[in-house]
């Protein structure tokens, strides 16, 4: 059996193209190539909202968060079920990552336990849209209305993913979207930041290049976070097919849906556009045992996201020392993300259906 990979990463003709396009112009660094991008990633996922390219997806979080004014005796309230990304980023700008446990429908955080955080030093709280499938947005718009503090967003995962017909990457003062290759667009490496204002826009440009709009008129202390036009020529090209792979993934997840047994399929809340960067069930016995099987058994991958929370990782525990989070220590040792992919075939799926069956049954 050929081997079914968790993820795909897809770069066709069409994009080595566009970077052959880019070498031959001789502008290869932040130039036309990522304001086209900028313009084309803003009409295409934010409604228009100012939008700033850099070179990663924490970057972007880093330099969103210092944008909009988070510093040193500040708190951020995030998640402790996701990439190390989202507290590192806070970190970073020497504030306080707050950990809160996450509701388990959607892995994303807990609008009680985020309100129930709050103190006097709570700038603002950063939901993560996991696995494609938009956070708690009305509840938590509400909680941070009411205390007067900031809502940011890692949209990360989540590029099209949707509330009530409002775009993921509208409802804070920034939005960071990540384009590594796995993700469901890819620029080859880099991120895009959403901001609600100019202001934060025209401050996230300051710090991805040196703190400077002007050659050698330096305004802040700022970082080398650029986007280069290599990167956005991939990422314009990978703009005009990612609905068609966003369906795709849908109509994957389906059939996933109707046909799996013996494990949680992953539910959407009412309103939510769910864009499947993964597929992520719940595994109620030995997660472990049945991925394993999976690949040796069946040839097919699957990922575990993620099975240290950030509150136990020697890098961040020291934020949160003898800190419990019950929902959040349960996902991690049942979540379970299996191939939904654009790439797969028909076969792929009726395979993965089988395996995950089987596996089940017989308690992996």
């Amino acid at each position: 059996m050929e081997f079914i990979p968790a993820a795909k990463p897809l770069i066709g003709d069409e994009e080595r193209a566009a970077v052959d396009r880019v070498m031959r112009s001789g502008m290869v660094a932040q130039g036309p190539e990522v304001a086209a991008f900028e313009s084309e990633f803003s009409d295409h996922f934010v409604q228009g909202r100012p939008v700033v390219a850099v070179n990663s997806g924490t970057s972007g979080l880093h330099l969103g968060l210092l944008a909009a004014g988070v510093g040193p005796g500040d708190e951020v309230i995030v998640p402790s079920f996701t990439f190390a990304a989202t507290g590192n980023s806070v970190a970073l700008t020497g504030a306080t990552p707050v950990f809160v446990d996450i509701e388990p429908d959607t892995f994303s955080l807990d609008p009680a336990a985020v309100a129930a955080a709050i103190t006097p030093k709570t700038k603002g709280i950063l939901p993560v849209h996991l696995y494609g499938h938009p956070a708690r947005m009305r509840e938590l718009s509400d909680i941070a209305a009411a205390h007067g503090v900031a809502l940011y967003e890692d949209a990360a995962q989540a590029h099209g993913a949707a509330l009530d017909g409002r775009p993921v990457g509208t409802f804070g003062q920034f939005a960071m979207f990540s384009l590594y290759p796995t993700k469901n667009m890819t620029s080859g490496e880099g991120g895009m930041v959403s901001t609600a204002d100019d202001a934060t826009a025209r401050a996230v440009r300051l710090l991805r290049n040196q703190g400077m709009e002007k050659q050698y008129e330096n305004e802040v202390i700022g970082y080398n976070a650029r986007m280069t036009d290599i990167h956005a020529a991939i990422g314009r090209v990978q703009l005009t097919k990612v609905d068609a792979w966003t369906r795709a993934r849908q109509q994957n997840a389906a059939f996933l849906d109707q046909n799996l047994d013996g494990v949680v399929i992953p539910p959407v809340a009412e309103g939510a556009t769910h864009v499947y960067h993964q597929y992520t069930i719940r595994v109620l016995e030995d997660r472990d045992r049945l991925a394993q099987a999976l690949r040796e058994e069946y040839q097919i991958g699957s990922g575990v996201y993620y099975p240290i929370p950030n509150h136990r990782l020697p890098s961040l525990v020291g934020f949160a020392p003898d800190l419990e989070l019950p929902e959040t220590e349960k996902a991690a040792r049942e979540a379970l993300s299996l191939p939904v992919h654009p790439s797969l075939a028909a076969g792929d799926l009726d395979r993965i259906v089988e395996a995950v069956n089987a596996l089940a049954r017989a308690g992996a």
